[in-house]
This record gives structure tokens, sequence and C-alpha cells, in this order.
């Protein structure tokens, strides 16, 4: 799937719900379900600068397409981290780097996330992005 189907398919999901409460339970939910870093990637050089609680994201090569696995320690924070590595796991630097990240605001997540959260979501896809553009270079 391309980003942008992966996108459209976590703002039809977020649709069925009624209230940010459901929506919350379900970003714990995916967070649950998120493919853990090993142990050995929890370090402070994966760690996102700018969130309030701690998130590891580490990302490898596989072939042309980056595979990101993460952790955090806060259970929203997971989940935010879940949907993201859902979105961008598995595809290619450049169309990482050029996707679009509206969706986050179609399912309302950054309005209803407290202002330290909404930086740390930020700090998350700019640590994404950085790995995409370390990778692009290598594929050149």
């Amino acid at each position: 799937m391309t980003i942008k189907e992966i996108q459209e398919e976590i703002v039809d999901e977020f649709s069925m719900f009624d209230d940010w409460m459901q929506r919350y339970e379900y970003m714990i939910d995916l967070g649950k379900s998120l493919p853990l870093i090993d142990e050995q990637y929890k370090t402070d050089d994966n760690i996102i600068k700018g969130c309030q609680s701690k998130v590891w994201v580490h990302a490898d090569l596989e072939g042309d397409t980056l595979t990101f696995t993460a952790d955090s320690d806060a259970i929203i924070t997971k989940g935010i981290i879940a949907i993201l590595i859902r979105v961008y796991s598995g595809q290619h630097p450049k169309d990482i780097l050029d996707a679009d990240t509206g969706f986050i605001d179609e399912i309302g997540l950054k309005e209803h996330l407290s202002p330290t959260r909404a930086n740390g979501l930020v700090s998350m896809i700019k640590q994404i992005k950085m790995y995409a553009i370390a990778y692009q270079t290598q594929l050149k």
C-alpha cells in the first residue's frame, strides 16, 4: 500500500469513533500492537528529542525501503508512534520525504493532544524524515 492509502485507511478508522475517549482507547490498542524496538536500540541516539515521555525510534534499510521499530514509556505516545510507523514503515525513503502529513489534522490528533504531546508528534515525524534523508543518500 502507498503512504496515501494507509493514511486514508487510518482516517477511515478514526471516523468510526464518536468521541475522543474512544479514539484514545483505539490509539492505546494500536500502541500495544507496535513492533517493539530491540533493547539494543533503546539508546540516547534513538530517543526523540522534544517529547515529554521517552520515545525511541530505529530504522533499518531493507532493500530499498525503511523498516521502523519504536517504543515509548507512555501509552498514548506509544499509540501515536504506532500510527506513524504504520504509515511510514515499509516505504521508500523518497516517498517518506514526499509524504503529506495532513491525515494527522484530518483525524484531529494534533488538536486533541496537550501542547507538549503535539510538539512530540512533530518531533517524531521530523526524526522519521531525518532517517529517510540519511538512507535516501545511501540509495543514490
